[in-house]
């Protein structure tokens, strides 16, 4: 979605600093200082490509992460856990860490350097009813950052365990409404996150970059649209062409774990804007032809087409809802539905721009969510984008469009998703 730039360059000083701004004042953070000495411990040492060490969203093959909410998980002995990030981490980059289900904690790690993530007195070591294999997770919570895996430590004589994936996998292609920006832990506030988490036993990849169009041209300083760039490993970022120059790697679809079995796709935003001077014709093009290459990495999959919601305008005593590309949005659904399509089901691949088609007729997989009245237009923050409470919201409508959709069961029943949103009152008298 649209960001100006004067606040979008503050944004990413804020947070390399731990800066939450909260209605536009800092909010009170404490996060702890991580970083070790290596020299004065003694550890079992992984290098980044074991086979125990699960990554999840899209690393490349340097072990650098990208897009929204890229992550590690691995199951570990003993109550020490470290690692130690390459010199191609984004310094100062705020990552979240849990063990299992608990409570998220966040620190901000050095490039180059070595951190202590778990200890004897981290939350999950020592509980009545202990887990075994203890699992240790970890997030890079912006979008615009990156982290490189150089090592991951355990205490001497302990030992990583690889944790099997779980068995259904949901995959967001979106912009920055589904990045999470402005929101306050951003990758790990955003709706996509919510869902995906929020489902439980539910593996969940956020392939979002804000500012992004699904029309392959220059959107707000992104060169490419997410009908080419969703079939590359890195994002469009600054620093991506400074990794990867003008040659970024194709996404390697058969090393992810699992094959998603819903996409979600929100796009538009962006194309919408007028400054992009995307024409309806071109938008729709660019979406049919991510269907179809969707269709094609994942022949299976279903896919959720979103209506998009454009934040809201002065109406009468109240307020509207802006929409776009309605019509627009109902055609594209329409046609991977048709006959037409389901008969002779066309896929596209984006790095060398041909379509094919598909052996074997498919059946219906494209379904249409509807955002309207979801919101409200005190949901919208001052810069265009969900507040915390309006992300929960369409995440909490979309979770249940997918449950009467699609029969999935909610089973995360306890482990924290949105940190530091539970607010209350209790305050009798006032």
């Amino acid at each position: 979605m649209l960001f100006k730039t004067i606040p979008y360059i503050l944004r990413l000083c804020a947070l390399a600093r731990g800066t939450i701004l909260q209605n536009g004042q800092p909010r009170v953070t404490d996060y702890p200082g991580t970083k070790i000495d290596i020299a004065a411990y003694q550890f079992q040492t992984y290098n980044a490509d074991a086979a125990e060490i699960s990554y999840k969203g899209r690393w490349d093959s340097k072990k650098v992460s990208w897009w929204s909410a890229p992550g590690l998980v691995f199951g570990f002995t003993g109550n020490t856990v470290a690692v130690t990030f390459g010199e191609l981490t984004t310094d100062t980059t705020l990552v979240g860490y849990r063990i299992g289900g608990m409570d998220w904690t966040f620190t901000n790690v050095t490039a180059g350097g070595t951190h202590l993530l778990v200890s004897a007195e981290t939350p999950g070591i020592n509980e009545t009813y202990p887990v075994s294999p203890l699992t240790f997770e970890l997030r890079v919570t912006n979008w615009a950052y990156g982290v490189q895996i150089s090592q991951v430590h355990v205490a001497e004589g302990e030992s990583l365990i690889k944790i099997a994936p779980y068995g259904r996998t949901i995959e967001f292609i979106g912009d920055s409404l589904s990045a999470g920006m402005y929101t306050s832990y951003e990758s790990l506030s955003s709706f996509a996150y919510g869902v995906g988490a929020g489902l439980g036993d539910t593996e969940w990849y956020v392939t979002a970059y804000p500012g992004i169009c699904v029309t392959d041209q220059d959107c707000w300083g992104n060169p490419r649209g997410q009908s080419h760039q969703w079939f590359y490993t890195s994002d469009t970022s600054w620093r991506a062409s400074q990794i990867w120059g003008d040659e970024p790697e194709p996404w390697d679809f058969s090393k992810q774990e699992t094959t998603p079995d819903i996409v979600i796709i929100n796009l538009g935003t962006n194309d919408n804007n007028e400054a992009n001077n995307v024409t309806s014709a071109a938008y729709v093009d660019a979406y049919k032809k991510l269907i179809q290459g969707v269709h094609g990495k994942y022949p299976k999959a279903q896919v959720i087409v979103m209506q998009l919601w454009m934040g809201f305008y002065a109406y009468g005593n109240s307020y509207g809802q802006n929409l776009g590309y309605e019509q627009e949005l109902q055609d594209v659904v329409a046609y991977f539905n048709s006959d037409e399509y389901l008969s002779a089901p066309a896929v596209w691949d984006g790095t060398t721009n041909t379509t094919t088609t598909l052996g074997e007729p498919s059946e219906a997989f494209v379904h249409y969510f509807s955002t309207k009245g979801i919101m409200q237009h005190n949901d919208i923050g001052p810069q265009w984008h969900p507040t915390d409470v309006g992300a929960i919201k369409v995440a909490s409508h979309l979770t249940q469009f997918i449950k009467l959709t699609f029969g999935w069961e909610m089973v995360a029943t306890g482990p924290e998703i949105f940190h530091e949103t539970t607010y209350w009152n209790d305050e009798q008298n006032y």
